[in-house]
């Protein structure tokens, strides 16, 4: 008998993309818990790092420099990484909620969701200011500051709330890019600025302040924030284009609901870094007080607790071992930048100051985030000395399997395999192999009946539920029908009987929703187990008019694409680390976009019409010109594509599928040579729909497909008579 894989018995769900949770993950990768199913959850596929913060709003680092990519580093990691905010914990039920989802449920949970430095309770902050925390989102706000300014839009015109270290370092930076031409006033409610460092840091750091020329106003509690000011409790307004908080730190609101001790907001944690209130669940970072011993809030114990929770979520998942405990140290070295490259050193009241601290506070930073871009893979299983002939040739280049479309077979072979077939034999079958779905008599109309399944490409079995209910209605979409009833066919990993309960149940919410919003019933289906886990759905649907085909293209028709391409390359890049986050995002996004509305708008005039899938855009219009008996011109410039795609196919990434496309339709494409010819091979899952129209109404249905959420459709070439085949024109 084979060796059965293990199977997953706990789950354990990361509340947030921290500090703390980054570097378990990157810890987790290169010795993971076996049996255990790790979860990420958090807003965003990055996060930002707070260290560079600095010396990006002075200009020294480009945003990507601050952003650590959470969708790698989940790759990395083996984990499912949700993209969702958490809004609640259910401690009895072990269940997070998470807004648009079915709740993710949890053995071991751990929070690390940061904190916010707004100020809800000073009129104006919610209207005209922007908080230091969360990061990403302060950042994206002074780049646009930036931006303003450069072109002449906004005046150069600063004030910054709070005179901590955050507050001090964000304004000598700020007045630093603004140069000798901006204006920048930092407000301090008390008498003294500065008071969590040292008397001679804080002496050095006033006078970085002056230097600058930044106004420092203390002992006036700011009163209020209007549109171009902020007006002090004395009543004096200080001009202000862009007012930045950094006053204090605030947890999110929603933690008071969990039920979980909380001291000032923040979640109490016993030395294990367990809360106070519920063993199975954890906290650290930011968000986390430490109960046994408190501290202020700072990145260093962020990146300390790292390791201890690793330990201890593996002994809460596995019931072996012993607990260790964090203790902090009393006191860290602060490395304060001052605008330009200079720092100030504070720790024991010893203060230094000048640009060899900046120096030697730029390699810890540049070292920390290099951690994550240094994410060493665990090497593959060596393969045994004798092997069959031809499967040393079949792993060449040694290129893992994609999922979604990217696993289909080629479709030279598949039209192969399938030309025995017989032809149907009933007469209510009125299709055969070659259209998207069998076409079948229904009293006086029409039903149409298709199946797909998808080789799993995320960790995520909500995501994949929602993208492969939108591509198994694809089929009926695309020929103009109403999608009626669907039926789920679910492999799931081995895993133990309460996650299999856990992981079917969001499967099947998720993709009820899809389908319910569709107007079709889930009328049932089958489970199985297996190696890994694949899903897919048979789908039924009804036309009361006789169901488009791929035949009816004529020549002058337009040809509009409904979706951008670049799935299948980004996929492919995805399971080699080496796709951005926020291009994966991207990706998943577009994938799960429905588009019945689209496709009832298209049908109602298309001649032709099919949805482009594994065969990639070339390949389908290719089915599609063969069964009219016509010709297409193609504006390569006119194809929409999703972001980092061309730039993927550009360094050499590619689905294991497109070999093969290219090697069945690349005969029948003529053009010049361009980088984006590669992506009309590219397999898409649920990706967009093609239809052939009259010329003279596609701008009116392309505003209509737009209008249903398709963003991105448009006319991207044109169908004349000819041979079947696809030239390609790059004019524009």
């Amino acid at each position: 008998m084979h060796a059965r894989p293990l199977p997953l018995t706990r789950d354990i769900v990361l509340i947030g993309g921290g500090h703390t949770h980054a570097l378990v993950l990157r810890m987790w990768g290169m010795r993971p818990l076996p049996g255990a199913r790790l979860t990420l959850i958090n807003p965003l596929p990055t996060a930002a790092y707070s260290g560079m913060l600095p010396g990006h709003v002075a200009g020294y680092y480009p945003r990507d420099a601050l952003q650590i990519d959470l969708v790698r580093l989940a790759r990395h990691a083996g984990a499912r990484l949700i993209l969702g905010r958490a809004e609640g914990i259910e401690t009895a039920a072990r269940r997070v909620h998470v807004p648009g989802r079915p709740p993710v449920g949890y053995d071991i949970a751990s929070i690390d969701i940061g904190i916010s430095s707004d100020m809800p309770r000073l009129p104006g902050f919610a209207l005209h200011a922007v908080p230091a925390k969360p990061l990403d989102a302060f950042a994206d706000e002074w780049d646009g500051f930036v931006t303003r300014v450069a072109e002449g839009r906004a005046e150069p015109v600063l004030a910054v709330i709070g005179g901590g270290v955050a507050g001090v370092e964000l304004a000598l930076a700020a007045a630093h890019r603004l140069g000798p031409g901006g204006r920048v006033s930092l407000i301090e409610a008390a008498e003294t600025p500065l008071s969590a460092v040292g008397r001679g840091a804080r002496a050095r750091l006033l006078a970085h302040l002056d230097r600058a020329g930044v106004t420092v106003l203390a002992g006036v509690p700011a009163a209020k924030v209007h549109a171009d000011a902020v007006e002090l409790a004395d009543g004096r307004l200080v001009p202000s284009a862009f007012t930045l908080g950094a006053a204090g730190t605030r947890p999110q609101g929603w933690l008071a609901d969990t039920g979980l001790d909380l001291v000032e907001g923040f979640v109490a944690v016993r030395p294990t870094l367990q809360t106070v209130t519920d063993p199975a669940v954890f906290a650290v970072g930011d968000i986390a007080h430490l109960s046994h011993a408190p501290r202020p809030k700072a990145g260093v114990y962020a990146v300390r607790q790292a390791p201890v929770l690793l330990h201890n979520l593996g002994v809460a998942a596995s019931g072996t071992g012993t607990m260790r405990s964090y203790r902090p140290q009393r006191d860290y070295l602060k490395l304060i930048s001052t605008g330009g490259r200079g720092a100030v050193a504070d720790k024991w009241g010893l203060p230094l100051d000048g640009g060899w601290l900046w120096r030697w506070k730029d390699r810890i930073d540049r070292r920390f985030m290099a951690l994550f871009d240094d994410l060493p893979q665990m090497p593959a299983p060596a393969l045994p000395k004798r092997l069959a002939a031809g499967v040393r040739a079949e792993l060449a280049g040694d290129k893992p399997l994609c999922g979604g479309c990217g696993a289909k077979m080629g479709p030279g072979d598949l039209l192969a395999a399938l030309a025995t077939l017989p032809a149907p034999q009933r007469e209510d079958v009125l299709s055969g192999p070659g259209d998207d779905a069998a076409v079948l008599r229904h009293g006086v109309g029409w039903q149409v009946a298709t199946t797909d399944h998808l080789r799993a490409f995320t960790e995520d079995p909500v995501t994949m539920a929602r993208i492969a209910a939108v591509h198994a209605m694809g089929d009926v979409w695309a020929m103009g029908c109403a999608p009626q009833a669907a039926l789920a066919q679910v492999i799931l990993p081995p895993m133990s009987a309460a996650l299999q309960t856990r992981t079917l149940a969001e499967i099947m919410a998720a993709a009820a929703e899809v389908f319910g919003a569709a107007g079709v019933d889930v009328a049932g289906g089958h489970t199985s187990l297996g190696a890994e886990l694949t899903l897919g759905f048979a789908v039924t649907g009804l036309s009361a008019q006789e169901p488009i085909g791929k035949g009816g293209a004529r020549p002058g028709d337009a040809l509009i694409l409904t979706k951008p391409l670049g799935t299948g390359v980004i996929l492919a890049a995805e399971m080699a680390r080496a796709a951005p986050g926020a291009a994966v995002a991207a990706a998943l996004a577009s994938m799960q976009l429905p588009q019945g509305a689209a496709a009832a708008a298209l049908a109602a005039r298309a001649h032709a019409m099919t949805d482009v899938t594994g065969f990639g855009l070339a390949g389908h219009l290719l089915e599609l010109l063969q069964a009219s008996g016509v010709a297409a011109t193609l504006d390569l410039a006119a194809i929409p594509l999703l972001p980092g795609a061309l730039v993927l196919a550009e360094a050499g990434q590619g689905s294991t599928l497109l070999p093969a496309n290219r090697a069945a339709v690349g005969p029948f494409v003529t053009g010049p040579d361009d980088p984006r010819v590669d992506l009309l091979h590219d397999p898409q899952t649920a990706g967009g729909l093609l239809a052939a129209v009259p010329a003279d109404a596609a701008a009116a249905l392309v505003a209509e497909v737009r209008a249903a959420g398709l963003a991105a459709a448009t006319v991207i070439g044109h169908v004349h008579a000819g041979e079947p085949g696809i030239a390609l024109d790059r004019s524009r």
